[in-house]
């Protein structure tokens, strides 16, 4: 079964470059577009896709509240932000809102079918360093949040370490053979942790460890 994209840029263009890459592939169905926040949201409601492409900056609403909107909503796909700056000052607040990752708009058209790919499988876009080093950055400039004292405490001691591990940007495969288990036993603590904080996805989990003061930016 195709993955059903629905690409969400203010720019005709950019829209239209995408669904070239996105379409070339055989498992890729491009369902849909939409030039700003409230279009995305009323094709998202009727389309129910299982990626939305979604740029930042567009007139009216913008990504950052239209992503917290279809995350509110309970949208069973998940959001990929558009960006043109690696650290641009608005993307971490659109993977606070739910996004579950971010794309450069000048990646090769190879990645940007990669990234399509693991997000609709679930797994969020945090393997590029620039993507920690964004997190860190503006992790740096908030001040620590209290998460509930119940759900922090509801962790066991090697499922902290998960998450302190997950924070620092490992996928599932390197947690393992740093804590010398399976990667079977890392995926049931990731979903424990996910499960116990009552979080959507790592990106989330990564936030969080990040506000509560687990892992401080540098780590």
């Amino acid at each position: 079964m195709a993955i059903r994209v629905l690409i969400v840029d203010d720019q005709a263009l950019v829209r239209a470059g995408f669904r070239m890459i996105l379409e070339a592939q055989p498992d890729i169905e491009v369902i849909g577009e939409a030039e700003n926040g409230l279009a995305a949201i009323e094709a998202a409601r009727g389309l129910r896709p299982d990626v939305v492409l979604m740029d930042i900056r567009m007139p009216g609403l913008d990504g950052i509240e239209a992503t917290r909107r279809l995350t509110a909503m309970g949208l069973d796909g998940h959001v990929v932000i558009l960006t043109t700056y690696d650290l641009d000052e608005y993307v971490f607040d659109a993977l606070a809102a739910g996004a579950t990752g971010f794309l450069l708009k000048h990646v090769p058209p190879e990645e940007l079918v990669h990234g399509v790919r693991i997000a609709a499988g679930g797994e969020s876009l945090l393997a590029p360093s620039v993507t920690r080093r964004l997190i860190e950055e503006f992790a740096r400039q908030r001040s620590p949040v209290q998460a509930s004292s119940k759900a922090m405490d509801s962790l066991t001691d090697r499922e902290r370490e998960v998450l302190k591990l997950l924070a620092r940007g490992l996928s599932n495969l390197e947690i393992a053979s740093e804590l010398h288990v399976g990667e079977a036993t890392v995926k049931t603590h990731v979903a424990h942790v996910l499960d116990k904080l009552e979080l959507r996805d790592r990106v989330q989990a990564v936030i969080l460890a990040y506000e509560v003061g687990l892992i401080k930016p540098g780590a």
